[in-house]
């Protein structure tokens, strides 16, 4: 009998013995696991996706899959995005990128690498968002003479009859949603913590609001309320509509840069400029076209207004700007609070539909349009076939930006 007991004693210590190995052996898989992580995945995703971009570009100046360092606005959008992260997070890391993109394309004379004056390109001047934050940390000279030419193109910026920007100089008489996002929040706030004449600060102040003026009284459709992609004053362009001036088509992504250039002039235009209530009441009449034309995924089409068309998608950076411009409008007391439950459904669209996440972490986001514009060569004419046919793929930064700064204003 105590031969019995002696065993069972041995027995059940060896059971115990077992499960702690067990135990350790489940506790060791999970922290090799988790150490694998490139991406830890208990962080928002708004860090999540930051710290992707930064895998997938080491070199900000090369975002946008380029092969060669370049200033251009989609390094600008990301950077504007990973600013507000660093804000919220104080992540060293992301600062060091962000400063890492100034301190490559801005040489010691301030003259930016890759950037050409003469081009008049409202496109260049969204990197100008990165000098506007890095130049009070840092207080180098050569980032405020960067921004003193980027702010001297504005000064000479052509423009149409009636005093709207030209997208660029090689597109005459042309305005197009996309210019207002990557012009006029730098202009704007350039102009309110830089300008020291008052009449000088004024006359940009009142130029910002002309081109949302401008915008709305030739490219929105009374019927729907969408704004067309892009404006030819001369009439003369292939995709110009003969009438009227007009692309033919309501673009996704290119509402989505107008959605987001309000929301984000509106931070810098003061309070008491006569413009000001105007663009709000624009972004509202935005928000309620831009809601009707939302799918039940909670996502929007590629172009806008044509959901059941054969060939039209979802697609992921015209739904991450309106998340974005609605978040927010909501939050600054812009748009009424029902605009955030539209906010929502659309984020959690993103978050179901489009967000796939590796093994090692790295967060992606699916189904981004990688282009589309008017004109050029070879000859982009603005039809539905063109704009659904361009390349679609994951992780354009002009989606993975917006998403990031979504996520903040949802706090996700």
């Amino acid at each position: 009998m105590k031969r019995t007991t002696t065993l069972m004693a041995l027995f059940a210590i060896a059971i115990v013995l077992f499960a702690t190995a067990c135990k350790n052996s489940k506790i060791n898989n999970l922290e090799n696991t988790t150490a694998q992580k490139i991406v830890p995945e208990n962080l928002k995703w708004s860090e999540r996706m930051m710290l992707s971009e930064i895998e997938r570009f080491p070199e900000a100046s090369k975002l946008d899959f380029v092969d060669k360092p370049r200033w251009s606005y989609t390094n600008g959008l990301v950077l504007s995005a990973a600013i507000r992260v660093f804000e919220a997070t104080n992540n060293q890391k992301i600062y060091d990128y962000i400063y890492a993109y100034a301190n490559e394309l801005i040489d010691s004379s301030g003259s930016i690498k890759t950037y050409k004056f003469d081009n008049h390109n409202l496109d260049m001047i969204k990197s100008g968002d990165v000098l506007l934050y890095l130049y009070p940390k840092t207080k180098e000279e050569r980032f405020l003479k960067a921004m003193e030419t980027l702010d001297n193109q504005m000064e000479t910026q052509p423009k149409t009859s009636d005093g709207g920007y030209w997208h660029k100089k090689i597109y005459p008489w042309q305005m197009w949603l996309d210019g207002l996002y990557m012009a006029e929040p730098f202009h704007t706030r350039y102009a309110k913590e830089y300008i020291k004449d008052e009449a000088t600060k004024q006359k940009i102040f009142n130029d910002v609001v002309l081109q949302f003026d401008l915008i709305q009284k030739h490219s929105r459709d009374e019927k729907s309320g969408l704004l067309y992609h892009g404006w030819d004053e001369s009439k003369e362009q292939q995709w110009a509509n003969k009438k009227t001036g007009n692309s033919q088509h309501f673009w996704s992504r290119g509402m989505g840069w107008y959605g987001m250039a309000m929301v984000d002039v509106l931070d810098f235009l003061p309070e008491n400029h006569p413009g000001r209530e105007r663009i709000i009441t624009y972004l509202n009449q935005y928000a309620e076209a831009i809601t009707k034309v939302q799918d039940a995924s909670g996502l929007w089409w590629q172009v806008l207004d044509q959901g059941n068309r054969e060939g039209n998608y979802l697609e992921a950076t015209g739904s991450a700007m309106f998340v974005y411009t609605f978040a927010k409008g909501v939050r600054k007391g812009y748009l009424p609070k029902k605009y955030l439950d539209s906010a929502k459904k659309g984020y959690d669209g993103i978050i179901k539909n489009l967000i796939t996440v590796d093994e090692n972490g790295i967060v992606n986001l699916n189904k981004c349009c990688a282009v589309a514009g008017l004109g050029g060569n070879p000859y982009r004419d603005g039809s539905y076939e063109y704009y659904i046919n361009e390349t679609i793929r994951s992780n354009d930064p002009k989606g993975t930006g917006p998403f990031i700064m979504a996520s903040l204003e949802l706090n996700k």
